[in-house]
């Protein structure tokens, strides 16, 4: 076998004649969605933007929970160390 037979997995004619057929199938799906490339190369952008806020929304909530509860532990915190300090 040789070199770009083995990197292709297969001779150059069948690996072109597959993905030919596969093209040709995929072009008929993607018509009778109503679907073109740029669509689903925008859907994809979307889809990572979409995961990416949702990401920094997680954090923006942890720091605001965390911010929230030192508000009350710090400063009883400060107070018990105070009173222990004073025995």
């Amino acid at each position: 076998m040789s070199g770009l037979a083995r990197f292709l997995g297969d001779t150059p004619l069948r690996v072109f004649i597959k993905l030919l057929v596969i093209s040709f199938l995929v072009g008929i799906v993607m018509s009778a969605f109503g679907w073109s490339p740029l669509d689903v190369f925008y859907r994809i952008h979307d889809f990572v933007l979409d995961i990416w806020h949702m990401g920094f929304r997680a954090i923006d909530r942890f720091l605001s929970y965390l911010l929230l509860g030192a508000a009350i532990v710090v400063p009883a915190f400060i107070i018990l160390r105070l009173l222990s300090y004073r025995k």
